[in-house]
């Protein structure tokens, strides 16, 4: 498959976050870029992170998306708000919307309500975030459940309102906490296409997912970035960092059928991830 990177949208430099002086993460450093691929209108990009569990994958993700300080480096995101495909501004707050494991909503407000709250800071009139909301429920299926309230809807449609709020609050950057968890394979499928429709929103759309179903990571992801403890001078630190990183496309692997070459990785990922 023919692309070629263009613009930078995510940078991170030498990331730690601590509590209480307790560093969780340090040493993160990546670059994701934007990806055309020939022929084809949108393409957004889906990176994956795995890594067992409690090496920092949810502290990274909560400092990625503002909720908690660094304790030292910076994050930044293209400023889409200038022309210059170059701009660049830090993260805060709000930049990057966060779907956690639970699909957390607002219990007291409707599906309407919510995609309303989420569009309040928005320039659109009444009449065009009403278009919105409506375009965006008829291509996520939910133009049923806008005057439902979170306990009536199901697990897919509490993930797909919970991932249009954050879109609306958030556009073109969007952090999701293991949203395979817990799912059945029906529900899996659902979701895959999830990704796919956040992916054909815009060719900026940048999707990052935690998984511990490291196939899935394969099968979806265009960079794969795995996060635990590092061994330096031949000791094994107690802080996470990106022990191991994957580029897909610069592999052949990405936008293709699972195969021998995927399985290949799956076993080195593995690898790695047991060896941190």
């Amino acid at each position: 498959m023919t692309y070629h990177f263009e613009e930078t949208l995510l940078y991170i430099d030498n990331l730690s976050v601590a509590y209480d002086e307790n560093i969780i993460i340090k040493d993160i450093s990546l670059i994701e870029k934007n990806v055309v691929r020939a022929g084809i209108e949108n393409t957004g990009q889906l990176v994956a992170v795995v890594g067992r569990s409690g090496r920092g994958k949810s502290t990274f993700f909560k400092a990625l998306t503002g909720l908690v300080s660094p304790k030292t480096g910076k994050i930044l995101i293209r400023d889409f708000e200038k022309e210059d495909i170059n701009a660049a501004r830090s993260v805060e707050e709000g930049d990057i919307g966060f779907v956690d494991q639970k699909y957390t909503l607002f219990r007291h407000k409707t599906v309407k309500q919510t995609f309303e709250y989420a569009l309040r800071k928005t320039s659109l009139s009444k009449e065009e975030k009403n278009k919105k909301i409506e375009e965006y429920a008829s291509k996520w299926g939910l133009e049923k459940c806008l005057d439902k309230y979170p306990n009536e809807l199901s697990g897919g449609q509490r993930q797909r309102t919970a991932i249009i709020e954050q879109l609306f609050s958030s556009d073109k950057y969007i952090v999701l906490d293991e949203p395979f968890s817990g799912l059945d394979v029906g529900n899996i499928e659902e979701v895959k296409k999830t990704f796919g429709m956040l992916c054909d929103e815009s060719e900026h759309n940048t999707i990052m997912f935690s998984t511990h179903d490291i196939k899935l990571a394969i099968e979806l992801a265009q960079s794969i970035y795995v996060i635990g403890y590092p061994t330096i001078d031949g000791n094994k630190k107690d802080y996470g960092t990106i022990v191991a990183r994957y580029d897909l496309r610069e592999m052949g692997l990405a936008w293709k059928e699972y195969g021998d070459e995927h399985r290949d990785l799956f076993k080195e990922i593995v690898q790695q991830m047991m060896n941190s």
